[in-house]
C-alpha cells in the first residue's frame, strides 16, 4: 500500500507534464501550510517552531546514534529541566527523557537489525547490572512505607534509565574520533552554560526574572523564586543558576566540565577547535577564555562542596601528568586570599569549615538524622517514597549517604565498588595511552571529573537525586566515556571487532 501510494507520488511531481506537476506542488503547499497553520493557532508561534525543530532534530537522531549523543550533553548542560507541556497523561516527560529515549530505542534497532551479537562487555557490566536489581528491590520494598504516585514511578524509571546509560554509551563510542567529538560538545555546553550564568547575574535582577521566567513555557519555575540567594537570604550575595535552577547543581555540573577542560589547556595535542596553534610555553591559550568564564561562574554559585570537588580534581591532575599545574593552582588561591572582591567569599568558606554558618549548621543536622533512619533500615534502605517514622525523613546533603538511606548498605557498596573499578581500569589505560596524547588528555580529564565528582557528593546529593535527573545521567556519561576511552584503539591500532565479526586483515 505505501509503495503504490510513493509511486504515485513520485509519478506526479517527476512527470513531464506541467499540470500535474502544478497541481502536486499546490497540493503538498496547502497540506504543509495548513498543518503549519494549525500549529501555530493551536501552540503559538513558539512551541510551534520548537515541536518542528524537534520532530527534525528528532528525524536526524533515528539515524545517527552521535548526534543523539551530542543532543543529550546538550540538554544536560542548558535545558536540564525542560519538559513537554502535555496535559492528560499524568505527567510531563522532560526532553532529556525523549532523548534517552531515542537513544536506547536506536541502539535496540541497531542490535536487532544486524542479528548478531554485538554487544560490547566491560567488567563492569555485572556488578552495574547488580546495583539496579537493588535499587529496584529498594524501591519495592519502600512501596509499603509510602503510596506510589506517577511522579514518582516517572523519577525512578528515568533513575534506571541514567545509569544503564553507561551501557549505551559503551556500546556506541568506540572510535577516538566520536570520542572527542562527544568531550568537544560537553567543553562548548559547559562553557555556554557557564556563560549564561556569568551574563545573568551580572544583569539587574529584575531582568534575570523575565529572562529566566521565560522558560516557564518549557515547565521552568517563574518569577521572583528563579534568583538565588546564599542561606536563601536576599540580604546576602546572589548566587549564579544559569539554566540549572540549584546553584549547587550547576556548580556540579562545572566541576566536571572544567576538569576535563584543563587537560586540553596544558596537552600538546588539543581537541578541534582548540588546537589551531595557539600554544606558547607548552600552554594552549585558546581554552584560557573558556576556563576564565568557567571559574568566574563556578565563584558565583557560592558551591563550596563543588569547588573543593574541583580542587580535588585538579590536585589529582596535577600528580598524575601536569605538576606544573601546581603552580596556577596556589597563585589561583592566593588571588582568592587575596583580592578584595573575594574577601566575602573566603569568610563564607572559613565559616563553613569552622561550622560557624547556618547552612553548615543544618547539614550537620541532616548527617545526624540521616544515621539514625540507616541505623533502623541498614541492608536495603527505605527506598524513594517516602520514610517509615514519623521521626525521620529522606534527604540529605551527602551523595553517600543519600544512597544509603535509599537503597542501603548494599547499594552503597556496590557503587563504590563499581566506581573504584572504574577509576582502576582509567589508571590502567592511562599507562596505555602514553604516547597517544589527544586520548590520553579525554582519558586523564574524565578520571579527574569522576574523582572530583566522587568528592563533592560528600557534601552535596544531586549525582543520585531522584529530583536532578540530568545530575545523574552526567555521572554514568562520564563514567561510561572513561571505560569507553580505555578500549578505544589509539594509534595505528585497527579497531576491535565485534564478537562474530572476522578481525580485519593486515595491510
Amino acid at each position: 500500500m505505501q509503495q503504490t501510494i510513493l509511486k504515485h507520488l513520485q509519478t506526479w511531481f517527476v512527470t513531464s507534464d506541467k499540470t500535474h506537476q502544478v497541481i502536486a506542488t499546490l497540493a503538498l503547499c496547502s497540506i504543509v501550510g495548513i498543518s503549519g497553520g494549525a500549529l501555530f493557532a493551536f501552540l503559538g508561534p513558539l512551541l510551534a517552531i520548537a515541536l518542528i525543530a524537534a520532530l527534525v532534530g528528532g528525524l536526524f537522531m533515528l539515524r545517527n546514534t552521535q548526534l543523539t549523543l551530542f543532543a543529550l550533553v546538550g540538554a544536560i548542560c542548558l535545558l536540564p529541566f525542560a519538559a513537554l507541556p502535555t496535559a492528560g497523561i499524568g505527567f510531563s516527560p522532560t526532553l532529556l527523557d525523549l532523548i534517552l529515549v531515542v537513544l536506547l530505542l536506536t541502539w535496540l534497532f541497531k542490535l536487532a537489525r544486524r542479528k548478531r551479537d554485538s554487544l560490547r562487555s566491560t567488567s563492569l557490566d555485572a556488578l552495574i547490572v547488580a546495583f539496579m536489581i537493588v535499587i529496584c528491590a529498594s524501591f519495592v520494598m519502600g512501596l509499603s512505607f509510602g503510596s506510589l504516585t506517577t511522579n514518582l514511578l516517572r523519577h525512578f524509571a528515568e533513575l534506571l534509565l541514567s545509569i544503564f546509560l553507561f551501557f549505551l554509551v559503551i556500546n556506541n563510542v568506540r572510535t577516538q574520533e566520536h570520542l572527542g567529538q562527544i568531550i568537544t560538545v560537553l567543553i562548548l555546553a559547559g562553557f555556554a552554560a557557564s556563560l549564561i550564568g556569568t551574563v545573568l547575574y551580572f544583569l539587574p535582577q529584575d531582568l534575570t526574572i523575565r529572562l529566566l521566567s521565560a522558560l516557564r513555557v518549557v515547565r521552568y519555575p517563574a518569577g521572583s523564586a528563579v534568583l538565588r540567594f546564599v542561606e536563601n537570604n536576599p540580604e546576602l550575595p546572589l548566587r549564579a543558576t544559569s539554566t540549572s535552577i540549584d546553584p549547587n547543581v550547576l556548580g556540579g555540573l562545572l566541576v566536571i566540565v572544567m576538569a576535563v577542560t584543563v587537560p586540553q589547556f596544558l596537552t600538546p595535542d588539543p581537541l578541534p577547535p582548540f588546537d589551531l596553534g595557539g600554544r606558547r610555553w607548552g600552554i594552549n591559550w585558546l581554552v584560557m577564555p573558556v576556563l576564565i568564564v568557567m571559574s568566574l561562574c563556578l565563584l558565583l554559585t557560592f558551591s563550596r562542596g563543588a569547588m573543593a570537588g574541583l580542587v580535588v580534581a585538579l590536585v589529582v591532575l596535577a600528580l598524575l601528568r601536569h605538576r606544573r599545574l601546581l603552580v596556577f593552582i596556589l597563585l589561583a588561591g592566593a588571588a582568592l586570599l587575596l583580592l578584595p572582591q573575594t574577601q566575602w567569599y573566603v569568610q563564607h568558606s572559613v565559616e563553613g569549615l569552622m561550622r560557624q554558618d547556618l547552612a553548615t549548621q543544618m547539614r550537620l543536622g541532616e548527617y545526624k538524622d540521616a544515621l539514625i533512619l540507616i541505623s533502623r533500615h541498614p541492608w536495603f534502605g527505605v527506598g524513594f517514597a517516602e520514610a517509615p517514622d514519623i521521626d525521620t525523613y529522606i534527604g540529605v546533603s551527602s551523595l553517600y549517604l543519600l544512597m544509603a538511606e535509599e537503597i542501603g548498605i548494599i547499594g552503597l557498596c556496590l557503587f563504590l565498588l563499581i566506581v573504584g573499578l572504574a577509576v582502576m581500569l582509567m589508571l590502567r589505560g592511562l599507562k596505555r595511552l602514553a604516547h597517544n596524547p589527544r586520548l590520553e588528555s579525554i582519558l586523564l580529564g574524565l578520571l579527574t571529573a569522576l574523582l572530583g565528582a566522587l568528592f563533592s557528593g560528600l557534601l552535596d546529593h544531586y549525582f543520585f537525586n531522584i529530583n536532578f535527573q540530568h545530575a545523574v545521567a552526567l555521572f554514568w556519561l562520564c563514567l561510561g566515556l572513561g571505560v569507553a576511552s580505555t578500549l578505544v584503539p589509539s594509534g595505528s591500532e585497527a579497531p576491535a571487532p565485534l564478537p562474530g565479526e572476522a578481525a580485519p586483515a593486515p595491510t
